[in-house]
């Protein structure tokens, strides 16, 4: 069995309406530079989008949201953020922002398997109160 490592997280959250300070939690994105990880996962709940703020551009801001893990991933298609190291597009991504998609502070843990740490934190933080994905 590996080693446990340690690995950073941040939470992508939907504020449609910054004034009001509600969030809804629409993805993850986790680091583990021992593991040469970086990832995210991303999945708009258009319904609870919409019961805070009914006049929000979901095509859009999925758009957005999807360009995160591209970003993640580096390479062709990912842009010039893409090309940077691991822990440049990390703290790229996890920069304090005051628009619709914000990020949370950043948090730490240890973990036996980055891939299974960022499934976790989707499953138990993102996708709460809904089926697991197939």
């Amino acid at each position: 069995m590996p080693a446990r490592c340690s690995f950073d997280y941040a939470f992508l959250r939907v504020v449609p309406r910054v004034e009001r300070e509600e969030f809804i939690n629409a993805g993850v994105i986790v680091l583990c530079l021992e593991r040469d990880f970086l990832a995210a996962r991303v999945e708009l709940d258009r319904e609870r989008v919409r019961a805070l703020f009914p006049g929000t551009d979901l095509d859009v801001l999925e758009e957005h949201l999807l360009a995160i893990p591209r970003i993640c991933a580096g390479g062709e298609g990912s842009g010039p953020i893409g090309r940077l190291s691991l822990r440049e597009r990390f703290h790229w991504l996890v920069a304090p922002r005051s628009t619709i998609l914000q990020v949370s502070p950043v948090h730490a843990g240890l973990c036996d398997d980055p891939q299974r740490a960022l499934d976790h934190l989707m499953e138990t933080m993102v996708r709460v109160g809904k089926p697991a994905a197939p």
